[in-house]
């Protein structure tokens, strides 16, 4: 093929293809979501099986990543012991996979404290929140019986 056609076929491609994208989607009505607030609603239990996955993933994998661990570095040194070349592969595998597991850890750890962390000091906010209504509502009364009510 020519250059020259090669040129043409691309500008008759581009003719017959639109400059312009087409998104199919529902109009713009604002906001992130269906209504202004948006639609994502997250409580209490949602949040405590979060809490409750990660803390759970956390022991276990704990557990089996070092059987795993144990397992392999035994393995490497079985093999670099008999002069296989595989043993040092092996060994590398299993020092990546201890790097690894503790990145693993430390994001569920994070998870899980933090999701404690945010559940207390939202049980402490809805305990000054409660606290501060409580004596505006006192104050009120006070208001009232000096008025004679």
């Amino acid at each position: 093929m020519a250059w020259q056609e090669w040129e043409q076929l691309k500008a008759q491609a581009a003719d017959r293809q639109s400059p312009q994208m087409r998104l199919n989607q529902l109009a713009d009505q604002g906001g992130g979501g269906g209504s202004p607030q948006g639609d994502l609603v997250v409580g209490h239990k949602d949040l405590e099986a979060v809490g409750t996955a990660a803390h759970d993933l956390f022991n276990d994998f704990t557990t089996y990543s070092g059987h795993a661990r144990v397992a392999s570095e035994a393995a490497a040194g079985g093999l670099k012991g008999e002069g296989f070349a595989l043993g040092a592969a092996l060994e590398h595998v299993a020092e990546r996979w201890t790097e690894q597991s503790k990145s693993l850890l430390d994001a569920c750890a994070h998870i899980s404290n933090h999701l404690r962390y945010t559940k207390n000091q939202h049980d402490a906010d809805d305990s000054y929140i409660a606290g501060a209504v409580s004596s505006i509502a006192t104050l009120d009364k006070g208001f009232d019986d000096r008025k004679g009510h």
